[in-house]
């Protein structure tokens, strides 16, 4: 294992996240939150 200097740790970069990723995780919480909501109150469709 290599030991860092002062320099070398403040200048590692990594573990942000990107407009996309935020984006995958707000669509994936909206997805769960609407199927929990069609299995507990389902609606009937009009036509």
């Amino acid at each position: 294992m290599k030991k860092l200097r002062e320099q070398e740790l403040e200048n590692i970069q990594g573990g942000g996240l990107t407009l996309w990723g935020v984006g995958g995780i707000i669509a994936a919480a909206i997805f769960i939150v609407g199927f929990f909501d069609g299995l507990t109150r389902p609606v009937k469709c009009d036509k």
